[in-house]
């Protein structure tokens, strides 16, 4: 007879397990008499160590372990947006109506409801030739999202049959396909481990923009989809409202937010604010296009460990539809925070500030699920799809020399670097142009869809703020009065790029988004402004009056004076700078 699987000791959310030879690496199990899940991360013989998503308090030597044969999955199938859920994909609503404020530990149930019914409608016939994720249906999950339900993945052969249109439930069989190993049932639910990256077949090179509104971002350090993005400040500077304003305005079919390890208020708020904020292009609520993962830091820290893989699996599988997906992980701070103190409880030898050896690895594995892809369907259409991760990071007192920003540097090439000083002074979005950087090369989409030239307005403005950087040194000595007057009205024209152009009010009506048109209309008045100043004060024009000009004010208050669809107006204040300084 079997002997039965037991604990042998308990380190917090660390436990070992006698008689598991027969299971397996990054096996699922239920822990104890109360079936806490866990995830097994080590074998030893016959002793597995078990990592467990809730909280061990109580569990004791001699409590039953069972293996579940598979490993640490997510659900996938039509449900997923508009949820909230924790680190492990239990939706918190399910959790909070089984036992109130206050959650029981082992409740388990489904991150998919399996008894609602969703309209279906086949886009297949029967005989058709079949490959994995070729699109059988569509099921309108949201009034924003259409789901697109897709052969697994490993399926291929003939479509014997298929459901006539109607409401099924996700765990009814919807078709079936003959394939070389016998005739495979499909529904719309299946399951996939988080720690597995779904496939690329054709991967494209990230060289699309994602448009956010926010100047800073979209004009001077470009994401592109696909691409991995890094959000770097300490406390206050602005990480969770940027990440908001992302989340908000970027040209993205949906977003996956996790609240990886953030304190509770902040989380709070995120829960509060998602339900009832209003997407911008269709003005329906933007949780018809989102999901949510909450695993604040008073949540057990393996949990966190997993959220960020829960999120990323999910926004992989609507990328295989074909969907364009962002990822705003708050923040990758405490979930690597999370990786130390289970590599402490492991006694695993400490590296860099006590985090484990392999916290590089861990961190490229996570950036490198990003990326751009094509699926070819069975019949030779073709879909594009994507996944942008962008992730906060929290580095204690702002020292971006710390291991996770050090780390994160290397697998990311988007570098937006919040500053504490541009924070105090009330800069908002504190990205710091001189420490932010973009390695994606977008210009050719730039030059396709907009009119006047990013790629030399974007070089003109980062060369006049770097000369502004090296000036402030000198007037910090002498003070700006005893500089030449070339010198002076760089100054000047570097502050409007600072406070008129680069600086962004989230809360306000019209300057919270900013079309592409009107960032390069306002960025060209400035640069012109500056190019002209030049001119004219090389002809005999005193400084004093050409940046106390009525004009240079009407330059500052364009961004909330003059709105996107009045862009007549700017070509209007570009005439009369000209008139002004060239007579």
């Amino acid at each position: 007879m079997e002997s039965q699987s037991v604990l042998l000791r308990v380190n917090g959310p660390v436990v070992f397990a006698s008689n598991m030879g027969m299971a397996g690496l990054g096996e699922q199990v239920d822990v104890g008499d109360e079936k806490l899940t866990g995830e097994i991360i080590a074998l030893e013989n016959d002793v597995a160590t078990i990592q467990v998503y809730e909280d061990t308090i109580g569990l004791k030597p001699g409590e039953p372990v069972s293996a579940c044969g598979e490993p640490l999955s997510v659900w996938l199938g039509p449900g997923i947006l508009r949820s909230i859920y924790d680190g492990i994909q239990r939706p918190l609503q399910k959790l909070y109506e089984y036992s109130g404020t206050f959650l029981e530990r082992g409740l388990s149930t489904p991150g998919i409801d399996l008894e609602k019914r969703w309209p279906f409608t086949p886009v297949k016939q029967a005989g058709s030739a079949i490959v994995d994720l070729s699109v059988l249906g569509e099921v309108p999950e949201t009034e924003l999202i259409t789901h697109r339900v897709m052969v697994p993945r490993g399926i291929t052969g003939s479509l014997t049959w298929i459901a006539e249109a109607g409401e099924y439930t996700v765990t009814d069989v919807i078709a079936k396909v003959a394939t070389a190993d016998g005739e495979r049932e499909i529904s719309m639910l299946h399951k996939w481990p988080i720690r597995k990256p779904r496939p690329i077949a054709k991967r494209l090179a990230p060289r699309i923009p994602v448009i956010t509104g926010q100047r800073v971002i979209d004009f001077l350090f470009p994401a592109a989809r696909g691409g991995a993005c890094a959000i770097p400040g300490g406390f206050g500077t602005g990480k969770t409202v940027t990440q908001h304003q992302l989340a908000k305005w970027s040209d993205v079919d949906m977003i996956v937010y996790i609240g990886c390890g953030e304190r509770g208020n902040e989380m709070t708020q995120v829960l509060e604010e998602f339900p009832v904020l209003k997407d911008p292009r269709s003005g329906k609520p933007i949780m018809e296009r989102t999901a949510l993962i909450a695993n604040t830091s008073n949540m057990p820290v393996t949990a966190r460990e997993a959220s960020i893989y829960t999120g990323i699996t999910m926004a992989e599988y609507y990328r295989d539809m074909g969907y364009h997906v962002a990822i705003m992980a708050d923040s990758t701070s405490r979930w690597a925070e999370a990786l130390r103190e289970i590599s402490g409880r492991l006694e695993q030898m400490p590296a860099e500030e006590g985090y484990p050896a392999y916290l590089a690895s861990r961190i490229g594995e996570v950036y490198e699920r990003a990326g751009r892809s094509e699926i070819v369907d069975s019949d030779g259409s073709k879909r594009e799809g994507s996944v942008t991760i962008i992730g906060a990071v929290s580095p204690p007192g702002g020292d971006f020399s710390e291991p996770v920003v050090t780390h994160t540097k290397r697998f990311v090439r988007t570098f937006w670097g919040l500053d504490r000083d541009l924070a105090s002074a009330r800069h908002f979005p504190s990205i710091h142009w001189n420490t932010s950087y973009s390695e994606y090369d977008v210009s050719a989409w730039y030059a396709e869809h907009v009119d006047l030239p990013w790629a030399e307005l974007r070089e003109r403005a980062k060369a006049l703020l770097k000369e502004d950087e090296q000036l402030q040194n000198i007037v910090k000595l002498i003070g700006a009065d005893a500089l030449p007057d070339k010198q002076r009205i760089t100054i000047e024209s570097a502050r409007l790029v600072k406070e008129a152009f680069l600086q962004q009010a989230a809360f306000s009506e019209v300057d919270s988004y900013c079309p592409l048109e009107k960032q390069l209309a306002m960025i060209d008045i400035i640069l012109t402004f500056h190019s002209l100043a030049l001119q004219a004060s090389a002809d005999g024009q005193p400084v004093h009056k050409i940046v106390s000009s009525p004009l240079v004010e009407e330059i500052h208050r364009m961004k909330e004076a003059i709105p996107a669809a009045e862009m007549e107006r700017f070509v209007d204040l570009k005439r009369r700078i000209e008139a002004e300084l060239k007579g």
